[in-house]
């Protein structure tokens, strides 16, 4: 499916380039109308980002996704800074459909192992962002500032037998900038495993992309900047990808 993401920094709609904090475009947009649209064209899920906490947890923009999740019905996943068992619990009580867990499952493994069972393989998301380096799959954490020698078959191995299902993998050098997706990685990440759900993040700019990343195999695509700019509509996205299922 077409999972529309919001990113945010001082209560504000942004999209960073590569991740870089530094190079950011503030977006002037109004969410409730907005995702009244998502809603009536049937959007089954919405990606929140808290990228002021996920640089440091105390920045929580806790108000500003209150707000958002009381206008939707539309189910979100949100991520940024989740790190304990009270964080997971403060969004499920919002109403938040599944968390997204990044750093914590690189540096708190053992801890993030035991939250499949208590929450179940439907509510955790782990997202694993990469940087490709001589064909290896490297993970970064903290807002992608920090590099691990760590890498995503890694990390998935790891969670397997856990009872991982869901796997967010954004191509860092490709985010945000409208350059294509890295198809090449998710063929090879849904090709060796087979029942993880993948959800692609990262250079999405025109619809031949979405139906590229829908042949690849993974289960959603992960669009940012492509929508907040209007290289397409919500409706022309949910359509394509619809479509590109019959080839696939």
């Amino acid at each position: 499916m077409i999972i529309p993401a919001f990113d945010f920094i001082n209560g504000q709609p942004v999209r960073l380039y590569q991740g870089n904090y530094s190079n950011q475009t503030k977006y002037n947009i109004n969410l409730y109308k907005l995702f009244q649209i998502y809603e009536k064209s049937g959007v089954q899920t919405i990606h929140l980002v808290d990228l002021d906490a996920a640089k440091n947890v105390k920045n929580r923009q806790l108000n500003i996704f209150k707000n958002i999740i009381s206008c939707t019905n539309i189910p979100i996943q949100i991520g940024g800074g989740i790190r304990t068992e009270d964080d997971i619990n403060i969004f499920l009580k919002l109403g938040v459909k599944r968390v997204v867990i990044g750093s914590s499952a690189i540096k708190n493994k053992k801890e993030v192992k035991k939250w499949f069972k208590i929450y179940g393989s439907n509510t955790i998301i782990l997202a694993l962002d990469v940087v490709i380096k001589d064909n290896k799959k490297e993970i970064a954490i903290h807002g992608w500032q920090d590099q691990t020698n760590l890498t995503l078959e890694e990390i998935v191995e790891y969670f397997e037998p856990a009872g991982l299902k869901h796997v967010l993998c954004t191509d860092i050098c490709k985010d945000g900038t409208l350059s294509g997706p890295n198809t090449i990685l998710y063929k090879e990440i849904v090709k060796k495993f087979k029942y993880i759900k993948f959800q692609a993040s990262g250079g999405v700019a025109t619809l031949k992309d979405i139906s590229c990343l829908k042949n690849s195999g993974v289960s959603s695509i992960i669009v940012g900047r492509s929508l907040l700019e209007k290289k397409f509509t919500i409706q022309e996205a949910l359509k394509c990808w619809q479509n590109a299922s019959l080839h696939a």
